[in-house]
């Protein structure tokens, strides 16, 4: 076993060094250079495409995910080898995906058959780009309190309803929604619906940030038709995809505390000898960081092999998530005042210090710092209530 291991390690190798396009294997300056894929794909860098499809067309997007559904088929032992060989060539990521972060391990768990086959591997190959109908005007921490309703009407519902803070929702072709199809139990009344954002009756309205960017919409549903062959399980049952969900994207959030490139002028300013206290909070910041990096291998083992703790995925948000604003401070506090410019082209159009804002949403989106803090005092502690 080691030994094919160790061959399927340097086939793996290889096939990433021939394969690989040296443009993608820089740091990425900022959000143009993330790959999302979909319908009418936007490429800052035409590699950005050959990369993509060839990670796709060999599964690797999805390694783990089966090969009938467009993934590699890999083990998970093979998986953690692809990683780390991905890592040593810093290789950037082929695809960013709400649909391979969240929706893809939902529609493994509950989906039919036949909702496997039409929308997982057009998600591997980067075919479809999704966005998330979860929270509402009045159900955010709160979710199971939403209201977007789904009108039986036959063979289909008609949707009516809002959802706000939906990330790239202007951008996205399809959108996985939280609907109540029964008002007389909160959490035993909601269903899960998969829909074109190009029906009719679906439109969004970007919301502006601080930062001057604008990954988040307003979403409204006016009578929108959707077949209930894209509900996801059965009716009324959505509550239990839409928290299984939810550990997987508090997985994808946790992803920001293992860095990125806002972490290199932090090494380069403690390595031109910057203030000396600033230089042990960069320091200790790298010690929690490797810690976290440890942990979050540990974890990713874990979850794989079905041994993960049910909460664990909060305690990896949560932690994850202070790492990352952490990281962002220092990067601001290491540059200086000339962290602060905005406009120009050598800040990169104020990258850092637009950034440094965006991390702000970190500890509210994917469910709040304190529901997590709840969480994990009450299911991995045995806090009292």
């Amino acid at each position: 076993m080691a030994e094919d291991l160790e061959t399927f390690r340097a086939e793996t190798r290889a096939w990433l060094e021939a394969n690989c396009p040296e443009t993608m294997r820089t740091p990425m300056r900022g959000e143009k250079d993330a790959t999302w894929g979909g319908r009418n794909p936007q490429f800052a860098h035409p590699d950005q495409k050959i990369w993509m499809d060839r990670m796709g067309a060999r599964g690797w997007t999805v390694p783990d995910w089966p090969a009938a559904y467009g993934g590699g088929g890999l083990s998970p032992a093979e998986t953690k080898i692809l990683r780390e060989e991905m890592a040593r060539l810093k290789c950037r990521n082929p695809l960013n995906s709400f649909g391979i972060s969240m929706l893809g391990p939902a529609l493994l768990k509950y989906g039919t058959e036949a909702q496997k086959l039409e929308h997982l591997p057009r998600i591997a190959r980067g075919e479809i780009r999704w966005c998330q109908g979860y929270s509402e005007p009045n159900a955010g921490s709160d979710l199971a309190g939403l209201q977007t309703s789904a009108e039986d009407a036959g063979d289909h519902y008609i949707v009516n309803g809002q959802k706000v803070w939906t990330s790239y929702a202007d951008q996205a072709d399809w959108i996985f929604c939280l609907v109540r199809t029964d008002k007389t139990s909160k959490q035993g009344g909601i269903s899960f619906l998969l829909f074109d954002m190009a029906s009719e009756g679906v439109s969004t309205k970007p919301i502006l940030l601080i930062s001057g960017y604008s990954p988040f919409c307003e979403t409204f549903f006016d009578n929108v038709k959707v077949p209930k062959a894209n509900r996801v399980h059965d009716e009324n049952k959505g509550w239990d995809v839409a928290k299984y969900l939810l550990g997987h994207e508090r997985e994808m959030i946790s992803g920001m505390g293992l860095g990125g490139p806002a972490g290199d002028p932090m090494i380069d300013a403690a390595r031109k000898g910057v203030d000396p206290i600033l230089r042990a909070q960069i320091a200790l910041f790298q010690v929690r960081s490797q810690a976290f990096k440890a942990m979050s291998e540990r974890f990713i083992d874990e979850l794989k092999a079905g041994r993960a703790h049910p909460a664990q995925p909060s305690m990896m948000k949560y932690y994850g998530t202070e790492l990352n604003k952490a990281r962002h401070e220092l990067t601001m506090a290491a540059g200086g005042s000339d962290s602060l410019e905005w406009e120009s082209e050598a800040s990169n159009h104020g990258a850092a210090p637009r950034a440094w804002l965006r991390t702000k949403a970190n500890s509210i989106e994917g469910g709040t710092s304190e529901i997590q803090l709840n969480i994990i005092a009450k299911r991995i502690l045995d806090l009292p209530s």
